[in-house]
């Protein structure tokens, strides 16, 4: 089967930017956003730990992949110079108003780009964190990604990111006709990876910790209308119970690592 091409995928996101519909405030206003975020947050909650946002006070971040920039402005309201890049130029518009309207234009520096391509947009300099959450896996070729990664990166420096999970309670119902993985339905390109996958996909570089989370476990036809309620079996089990299975067969899988 022959693999969407970038324009494919290009166009996907710009129909509907990721997390677009997380607030049905005026979109572009700071109440949007404000609402956009807290909810992002709300339902995956292991972002800021996962991100450690104030550990980059005065550092240099490049963001592959920024979307409408919720985790691009915390970056930046803790103090990091961050250079945001996304393929979307919906999603860019988004970001870029956002910025504005939060007050951190002077703190990120925004690029349209194949992340594939990346130096041919980006200049090629060390950051001291790139970051890159949700995004590699919706690429035709991520390990072209990854090289070009590698040339933003100094022996010091920190990848962050996150790919979705093959051996996951998401990826389960997925292959049982359950689910699709995004909400909006045609997704062009979403690869799932093991650990020995993202392993091979971080060729030349020294991974520090693989691991996962998140399981989403709302009732979709309420979560929707911003009713959070609990699908029946995850409700009947103890949070601790949850949380173990999030760690073992969560969707996200968390991959901080250094170049060799």
């Amino acid at each position: 089967m022959k693999q969407p091409d970038i324009q494919t995928v290009q166009s996907y996101w710009d129909a509907r930017p990721c997390n677009i519909r997380h607030s049905t405030k005026p979109v572009g206003t700071k109440e949007y956003f404000d609402e956009v975020e807290k909810r992002k947050y709300f339902v995956e909650p292991h972002i800021p730990g996962f991100a450690q946002f104030e550990r980059w006070n005065g550092k240099k971040v490049l963001e592959v992949g920024c979307g409408i920039g919720t985790d691009t402005m915390n970056f930046a309201r803790a103090g990091a110079f961050v250079t945001a890049v996304d393929l979307s130029d919906e999603s860019l518009k988004l970001a870029k108003q956002r910025a504005k309207v939060l007050g951190l234009e002077e703190k990120i520096s925004f690029y349209q780009a194949n992340a594939e391509e990346l130096s041919a947009t980006v200049t090629v300099e060390p950051y001291d964190l790139v970051y890159s959450f949700g995004v590699i896996h919706h690429t035709p070729n991520p390990k072209n990604v990854v090289s070009q990664i590698k040339s933003y990166m100094k022996s010091s420096s920190e990848l962050r990111m996150m790919v979705y999970a093959k051996n996951s309670w998401k990826n389960i119902m997925i292959e049982a006709g359950f689910d699709q993985p995004e909400a909006q339905s045609g997704c062009p390109v979403a690869f799932t990876f093991t650990p020995e996958d993202a392993r091979d996909l971080l060729e030349g570089f020294h991974v520090l910790e693989i691991k996962q989370d998140h399981i989403f476990p709302f009732v979709i036809e309420k979560y929707i209308k911003y009713e959070y309620e609990v699908v029946p079996w995850f409700a009947a089990m103890p949070q601790e119970m949850f949380r173990a299975l999030e760690e073992k067969l969560g969707w996200h899988m968390l991959i901080t690592a250094r170049p060799s």
